[in-house]
């Protein structure tokens, strides 16, 4: 009965939430209160053909589920459990500064891949690159660097687990319309992205992604109190977000790999949580609600194909 009653607080405080707080939320995620800073607008403009991806393709729907905001939570703990992945973030980046700022660029990377063009998307790989090629150091004397293939693994391991995994726990069904197989396809397809920054051997099935995962065992450490901290409740959230966000991290102790969890301090996929995850379904889907049927990324890349109407930040331009 109380997680009932916890659904429909929820449910209410999100479907109410007014035009201030959606572009709150918006410029949290993108670093743009309308949603389309340059890099979504070029999603629209650059190019004319699809991208990577299959449009309306499996990989299209999981990431433009908002199943991935858990997803985002439970890949950061991942990544966090590997001690020279940790070491490039902390060493490398102003997260803790501004943690948003990463955000959206991590954002900024899954999208476009995801959703641009194929000239797109390759400028955004040539780009990514860049930006890892001088992140390198060592920690304890072991050298590491955000170019190395066996680094890139990890991270995209990582990922790939967390958006599967919330995707399966918070998500929309996708069986309906991909059949039992879609996690394979999924794993199978999202490859591309991570071997265009330079990864190699990655798994193409959902079982592959999974032992690829257990085989990191002696590799990893536990993740650092500071940074489980700053998952569970980042600062400087209004009232509003803080609602949104509890529901998330919540989620995200459930959707986190068994291989990890052990790692990040929290139970992990399968260990439970089901009142949890029915608290953050009902979020995502009340959220869903607010903010419109597609993401301002999605909308972008619907209107370069002829699927779908000018974004409204078209209204207007040159």
């Amino acid at each position: 009965m109380s997680a009932a009653r916890g659904t429909f607080g929820v449910v209410r405080a999100l479907t109410s939430l007014p035009e201030q707080a959606r572009e709150a939320f918006r410029a949290r995620v993108s670093g743009d209160p309308t949603g389309a800073p340059d890099w979504v607008r070029d999603i629209a403009l650059v190019g004319t053909g699809p991208g990577w991806f299959e449009p309306d393709g499996v990989v299209w729907r999981v990431h433009g589920d908002l199943s991935t905001l858990v997803g985002g939570v439970a890949a950061l703990l991942g990544q966090g459990a590997h001690p020279l992945a940790l070491a490039g973030v902390q060493r490398h980046s102003a997260y803790r500064e501004d943690p948003w700022k990463r955000l959206a660029g991590t954002a900024r990377w899954l999208v476009v891949s995801t959703f641009g063009s194929v000239e797109l998307a390759e400028r955004e790989a040539a780009r990514v690159r860049g930006m890892h090629a001088p992140v390198r150091g060592r920690v304890g004397g072991t050298p590491y660097s955000a170019s190395d293939p066996a680094l890139l693994r990890w991270v995209h391991l990582a990922f790939t687990d967390a958006f599967l995994g919330a995707q399966q726990a918070v998500g929309r069904d996708l069986a309906s319309r991909f059949g039992r197989g879609w996690p394979d396809a999924y794993v199978g397809e999202w490859a591309r992205a991570a071997t265009e920054l330079g990864a190699t051997d990655l798994p193409t099935t959902a079982a592959e992604l999974a032992e690829a995962l257990a085989a990191y065992g002696p590799e990893l450490r536990p993740v650092p109190g500071h940074l489980r901290e700053f998952l569970a409740a980042p600062p400087g959230l209004s009232a509003p977000e803080r609602v949104v966000y509890r529901g998330l991290s919540g989620a995200a102790a459930y959707v986190v790999s068994p291989s990890i969890a052990g790692c990040a301090g929290v139970p992990g996929r399968g260990r439970g949580g089901r009142a949890q995850l029915a608290v953050t379904r009902a979020q995502l889907r009340a959220l869903g609600l607010a903010l419109g049927p597609y993401s301002p990324s999605e909308e972008a890349a619907r209107w370069r194909l002829r699927m779908g109407p000018a974004p409204a930040w078209t209204v207007g331009a040159a």
